[in-house]
């Protein structure tokens, strides 16, 4: 068990990057960034093995953004953990910014894997976890899934392997918030249960609040400590918006941007959020 206030504290931070990104770019996509910022910081903060000085560390743990449209949250999160300097965020998704709409692992420090078409990231990280079994490495390969990108076949197939090969230092968080772009996931193309769907294909299951540091940590530590031969995965239910009062469950945010209002609003919100943990963690 880490220290729960300095991951709240890292997750404000990052949805504060992130609200900072897309009103710098006036484009992307804040929804389901501010609803995987909870998974992001706990994993950065209390369980990722990585130097951010040699990003290339080749016995590093790795993260893949499988929702690669939610590069904002991942790039607020690197910044902070000094992959490259914080105020180059707000040159994302501008020209000639190394900060793409979505993540390159050729040109961003510490993105491990460039994804944006959806589904193809869960296979890569399939792909990591094989390759470093084979190279004997101890390593944790991480990677997190859209619910709408669970509508992709690619996702069962990888899902399928990684039980098949028993990759059991793979997991995966579906950041399960309801809504995509086109509104409710059950409505545009349901999914159904999916837990039950990944315990079909034999995966370890864990099913919590998503926005929930203290819950995240505790199955984390759980995944770490336990001794399996499946893949694991956490089926996270979250709030498309966390943390902005006005874009909280509202599909309408998944590509949308903040004027100057509501850019302040969120700031403002986001900064007492800030003031308020680090209070309490003084």
């Amino acid at each position: 068990m880490k220290n729960i206030k300095s991951i709240e504290v890292l997750a404000a931070k990052i949805r504060r990057w992130i609200i900072e990104e897309v009103y710098s770019a006036k484009s992307g996509h804040p929804g389901g960034s501010l609803s995987c910022a909870d998974f992001l910081a706990c994993v950065y903060e209390s369980y990722l093995n990585f130097d951010s000085n040699h990003p290339e560390m080749i016995d590093r743990d790795r993260v893949v953004l499988s929702k690669g449209h939610c590069a904002p949250a991942l790039y607020a999160v690197l910044a902070l953990k000094d992959f490259f300097p914080l105020n180059d965020l707000k040159t994302f998704r501008k020209i000639d910014s190394y900060l793409q709409g979505h993540p390159c692992m050729k040109s961003i420090p510490g993105v491990d894997m460039s994804t944006g078409s959806l589904g193809q990231g869960i296979s890569a990280a399939v792909g990591m976890a094989l390759a470093s079994r084979a190279e004997k490495y101890d390593n944790w390969i991480y990677v997190i899934l859209g619910d709408g990108e669970l509508q992709e076949g690619q996702v069962w197939e990888a899902a399928m392997c990684a039980a098949h090969y028993g990759l059991n230092r793979l997991v995966a968080f579906v950041d399960l918030n309801g809504l995509q772009i086109d509104g409710n996931t059950a409505k545009v193309m349901n999914v159904g249960d999916v837990a039950k769907k990944f315990k079909a294909f034999d995966w370890n299951v864990l099913s919590l609040d998503g926005n929930n540091v203290s819950e995240l940590d505790i199955a984390l530590d759980t995944i770490h400590r336990a001794k399996t031969d499946k893949p694991t995965v956490i089926v996270g239910h979250t709030i498309k918006g966390k943390g902005v009062s006005f874009m909280e469950g509202q599909y309408q945010w998944h590509g949308s941007t903040p004027n100057q209002d509501q850019y302040e609003k969120a700031v403002s919100e986001l900064d007492a959020k800030i003031n308020e943990l680090e209070k309490c963690h003084e």
